[in-house]
This record gives structure tokens, C-alpha cells and sequence, in this order.
């Protein structure tokens, strides 16, 4: 009689488990706590928006756009480019539509790193970097943001390149620290990066989310950067929709040759009625050149409220998260902390030794704050608490 047996794996990924953003939002939904701790938003998107998309649908625009995405989509991503940050992007061979800017950077990341090259990433980051790296058989190289402040260290990430480094990724603004790079920081790495072949990444996704009167630094500013660099960008988070997993690479020419090769294997095309709803929208610059207000707005209604708490609030400058410490509220870890604010107080929020490697705990916890104002505010009541 024949028997079931399903053969043994062995893991190309042995460190990944549960994420824990999975945790804290079953965590949150088990207590019926207030959600700070995914980022995404609680409120629609431009009615606009979807009526674009719908117009599409209904125009019969539901069949395989091309491989590299729609021409008037990236036409439109090209001439916001050259208008934001002068650099002058061509459409047909240097833009590609992406199933949002995850897919992105792994696919980058495949199109360029060898088993055995190595990959610099600056702690704290964003989750799928390091695995990213790992399938592409990469050797991932951590170099710390520099505590508190969340500074690049740039005497750090020039000791960490070696004849082995492919490339380095960076995230500004940045997710978690709501830190944001300067001018001067991008010049910075424009200088150490200049005689070197050490590809750039830079994961730029919460580009419109900058305040106070400051400007978003694009790698797409400085020729030297730009020549080397994946330019990652995200409509999801522009436009309130990440669901729709739609995003954009800007690279030169030879860059993007490599990168369409694995993206036409490993995703082909992103949906075609949202490509073009998404490109009949961008029409209109205002939607992106007011979210900063937008945000803003809802980073000051937040700060005002944790005001009310012990809690040590740390610079928001970008990103739509807000950080804080916890050290004259809980003798908790991080991750405890989190945990015990979820189930007692009603709120959740993410750790952000979740971000490093080592989980290294420097008692500071982060909210998102793209949530409606009554979302905050009941979050806000319960905050109180502490």
C-alpha cells in the first residue's frame, strides 16, 4: 500500500519565523487593541483614485500590459522625476512598474549579487533585506546607525567595504527611526561610494513624508549616486493603497537591463487597470506635493498627545512613524514592553530590536501614525494610561 511522505526540506531561510508584525497585529486583534504598530493606513484613498482605475477597467484595459509596465505610467513616474529632483530618467529603458517596492529589492538584489558577494545594510532596517540577500546566496554585512540619534556612520560603512562588496542599500526617510538623510549625508556617500564599483540601493518609499520645511533627498540628485543606484519608490504609500502592491525602479540604462531580467521571471507584469488609473492620476501633482501637510498634521496631533505620557519622544523628520523611549515608563525589554502594551493598555506597537540582527534593545518602541485622527485619539485616551 502506497504511503504519504512529503520530503524533508532544508530551509534556505533557517532565521525566519513569524514576523513580528504578524505577532503584534494578532496580538492586537485578540485584545481589541488600537493598531499603531503595522504601517499602513486606516482611512481610503482618493475616491479619484479608484474611479481612475474603475474607468480603465471598464475600458477594456484588462489584458498583459507590457513586461516593463504601461508607457504612460512610466512617462508620468519619468517627468515627476526630472521635475523633483532634475534627474532625467528615460522612460523606456530606465523605469520599470514593479508589484510594489518589495518585489523591487529582492529584485534588484538577485539581478546583481552573486553567491559570496557582500551586501551592506545599516541596522535598523526594514525586514526584508537580509532575507533578500540570503536567497541570492549574498553575504549580508550589518553596520549600525549610530544609536539614539540614528546617524550614518560613514567611518563605519567605509571599513565595511571590502574588494566583496556589491552593493549597500539605504532607506531614507527611514522606517523605523522616522530619521531622514541630508544633503550632506548623500554627499557623503557619493564621496566614499566614488571609487568604488559598490552598487546602491536606496529604498525610498516614504519620499513624499518630510517635514518641517525640509526637502527629500533622492540618490537621484547626485550624479554620482544616481549612476549606480536602484531608485525604489512606492505608489502604495504615496497614494494610501498599499494593498495594491505597485511601486517603480529608476535606474541607468545597463542597470535596468539586468534588473528586467529577473523581473520579467519572477513577477512578468503588474495588474493593467491600476497602471493606468495610477498614471491618469499622477496628472495632478497635488495629491503627492501636499501629503507632507497631510502628514504632518497627524504627526503633530500624536506628539501633542504623548506629551500626556512618560514617554521620551524622539524626532519624527520623516517616514510616517513616530518613535519613543521607554525607559521612565517600563523596566520591560522592547519586545515585553510591546507585548504588555498591547494586552493591558489597548495599544500596539513595534519594537524596534525587531530591526537588528543581534535584537539589540536601546528601550525604544515605534507607533505609525497614518491612521485617522479618531484612531488616534482612542489610542491617544488609552496612552494616557502611562
Amino acid at each position: 500500500m502506497m504511503t504519504e511522505r512529503t520530503p524533508l526540506l532544508k530551509t534556505k531561510l533557517p532565521a525566519v519565523g513569524t514576523t513580528i508584525f504578524t505577532v503584534m497585529s494578532a496580538l492586537a486583534t485578540e485584545h481589541k487593541a488600537v493598531n499603531l504598530g503595522q504601517g499602513f493606513p486606516d482611512f481610503d484613498c482618493d475616491p479619484k483614485l479608484v474611479q481612475a482605475v474603475n474607468n480603465a477597467m471598464t475600458a477594456g484595459l484588462n489584458q498583459y500590459p507590457p513586461m516593463i509596465g504601461v508607457a504612460v505610467l512610466r512617462e508620468a513616474v519619468a517627468a515627476k522625476l526630472i521635475a523633483l529632483h532634475g534627474k532625467d530618467y528615460n522612460a523606456n529603458t530606465e523605469i520599470t512598474i514593479t508589484a510594489g517596492a518589495t518585489q523591487a529589492i529582492i529584485t534588484a538584489i538577485l539581478a546583481v549579487v552573486h553567491p559570496g558577494d557582500e551586501v551592506i545594510v545599516l541596522e535598523p532596517c526594514y525586514d526584508s533585506y537580509v532575507p533578500n540577500i540570503e536567497l541570492a546566496g549574498g553575504i549580508v554585512v550589518r553596520v549600525p546607525l549610530t544609536p539614539g540619534t540614528f546617524r550614518p556612520d560613514f567611518d563605519k560603512i567605509s571599513a565595511a567595504i571590502t574588494s566583496k562588496t556589491r552593493a549597500i542599500i539605504i532607506n531614507s526617510p527611514h522606517n523605523p527611526s522616522a530619521t531622514i538623510w541630508s544633503r550632506e549625508d548623500m554627499l557623503k556617500l557619493q564621496e566614499v561610494l566614488a571609487p568604488t564599483d559598490v552598487l546602491l540601493i536606496s529604498d525610498e518609499v516614504y519620499e513624499h513624508m518630510v517635514y518641517d520645511g525640509q526637502e527629500h533627498q533622492s540618490a537621484a540628485r547626485l550624479p554620482g549616486l544616481a549612476a549606480r543606484a536602484f531608485i525604489v519608490s512606492s505608489f502604495g504609500k504615496t497614494y494610501h493603497v498599499t494593498g495594491w502592491k505597485v511601486g517603480f525602479v529608476a535606474a541607468p540604462a545597463a542597470l535596468t537591463a539586468e534588473f528586467r531580467k529577473v523581473h520579467q521571471f519572477n513577477v512578468f507584469t503588474v495588474n493593467t487597470p491600476v497602471q493606468y488609473g495610477l498614471a491618469s492620476y499622477m496628472a495632478d501633482a497635488q495629491p503627492y506635493l501636499t501629503l507632507p501637510a497631510f502628514y504632518q498634521r497627524k504627526r503633530d496631533l500624536f506628539k501633542a498627545g504623548l506629551a500626556h505620557t512618560k514617554f521620551k519622544i524622539l524626532p519624527t523628520t520623516g517616514s510616517y512613524f513616530q518613535c519613543v523611549d521607554i525607559s521612565d515608563v517600563s523596566d520591560f525589554s522592547e519586545a515585553d514592553f510591546c507585548k504588555w502594551l498591547t494586552t493591558e493598555i489597548g495599544v500596539a506597537a513595534i519594537p524596534l530590536s525587531a530591526f537588528y540582527g543581534s535584537s539589540f534593545d536601546q528601550r525604544i518602541v515605534r507607533f505609525c501614525f497614518a491612521k485617522r485622527d479618531e484612531t488616534l485619539n482612542l489610542a491617544l485616551e488609552k496612552l494616557k494610561q502611562l
